[in-house]
């Protein structure tokens, strides 16, 4: 396997876990990147970006996150929270006042981020075209009733993050959540990363990988620990079953279309650069340059706000504000560390302890949500390497 990139001196076991990735994990294409106190000391890119498996993965190559986009989107009201533009501890009808309906009259801001707003589902699903309509999606989300008191509990809130974080820093901003990451995040820090990947960036849509297609039937959802959500996840009736499908049918994740939609929850496009680069500013200086968080915005981010079984993934979870957190359901390097993973592969994260910032992605879809066993290879070569 040729493997391209640096590993610096020590992280070696790093780059023989990602060629292991490809020799006995069954990779395709896929790149890992890590930064220790806001310097790159692992960038390996491997394989090929096309289905056809004849373009080979370049260094610049990016790839739909699934729903690591997540933290990405987290960072923004977390930015806003810490400029003193929005109060997380604020009722969302005082800033979106059609939300104050169907039982979720006393949702606080910081439920949405901690997955405890009680609406991970839609009675009404909406089609791909539809939940890429702010104004629509927005208003199905808003009249939709909670399936749980908000606040008293908590559940993965797999597809609907994305109208509520969406519409809610609409309304706070009058602007998408997409122009926010492209002019606050992803441009400052110089992080390859996008939430809306225009279909006239004919220069970039080019250097975006083509996914394998998921499987559709209820193997498709795995984690770790293994338990029953596959079960559950056959059950067109349970929450599980009905959170992920909360769009329907499945987008194809190739389609520009989709790529260009602004969907927070799911579609972010990044290389692995970008993500370990942005994740790498919540903790610290990049490249002696800028940071997002202040110190006391990423420890808000890292505070455990949900933890116990969770309704939707159907396994113990834990939450910050917007992150997973380290545990049995999504292993990360420490006790400390706060990122989120993505349906199928990627991974990114922080651990302030260590200095450590982490991105993977990969075009080879696996049957994995919250931690697979790629992605978890590297953790733990990156854990021998702080021994």
């Amino acid at each position: 396997m040729d493997v391209n990139g640096v590993v610096a001196e020590g992280f070696e076991p790093v780059r023989d876990a990602f060629v292991r990735n490809f020799e006995a994990r069954g990779d395709r294409g896929a790149a890992v990147t890590v930064y220790r106190h806001g310097h790159r000391v692992v960038d390996l890119w491997a394989g090929t970006k096309d289905v056809d498996g004849t373009a080979p993965w370049e260094q610049d190559t990016a790839q739909i996150v699934r729903s690591a986009t997540k933290g990405v989107a987290a960072a923004v009201l977390l930015l806003l929270a810490q400029r003193g533009e929005l109060d997380l501890d604020a009722p969302v009808g005082e800033y979106w006042p059609e939300y104050k309906t169907a039982g979720k009259e006393h949702t606080r801001v910081w439920h949405l981020l901690a997955h405890r707003a009680g609406v991970p589902v839609l009675d009404h699903p909406l089609t791909p075209a539809q939940a890429a309509d702010p104004v629509l999606s927005a208003t199905a989300v808003a009249a939709q009733a909670p399936v749980w008191e908000p606040g008293t509990d908590h559940g993965y809130h797999a597809q609907t993050y994305s109208w509520l974080t969406g519409e809610l820093v609409r309304r706070v901003t009058g602007r998408s959540i997409g122009e926010l990451i492209a002019d606050e995040i992803a441009g400052p820090v110089g992080a390859e990363l996008w939430v809306g990947l225009p279909a006239s960036s004919a220069d970039r849509v080019g250097r975006v990988a083509q996914l394998e297609a998921p499987a559709t039937d209820s193997s498709a959802l795995r984690m770790r620990p293994k338990r029953s959500v596959s079960e559950a996840y056959a059950n067109p009736d349970s929450l599980t079953r009905r959170a992920f499908g909360a769009i329907t049918p499945m987008p194809d994740e190739n389609d520009p279309a989709y790529r260009a939609a602004e969907l927070p929850a799911s579609n972010g496009i990044a290389t692995a650069d970008g993500l370990a680069r942005f994740y790498a500013s919540l903790i610290g200086e990049v490249d002696d340059g800028v940071r997002l968080f202040t110190p006391e915005t990423a420890e808000l981010a890292r505070t455990e706000r949900s933890s116990g079984p969770d309704r939707v993934l159907v396994i113990n979870t834990r939450f910050g504000l917007g992150y997973m957190l380290h545990g049995g359901a999504s292993p990360l390097l420490s006790d400390g560390s706060f990122g989120h993973p993505g349906r199928g592969g990627a991974l990114g994260f922080a651990d302030p302890e260590s200095g450590i910032a982490f991105g993977y992605v990969t075009n080879s879809f696996r049957k994995s949500v919250t931690a697979d066993p790629r992605a978890q290879a590297l953790v733990r070569a990156v854990r021998t390497t702080l021994s």
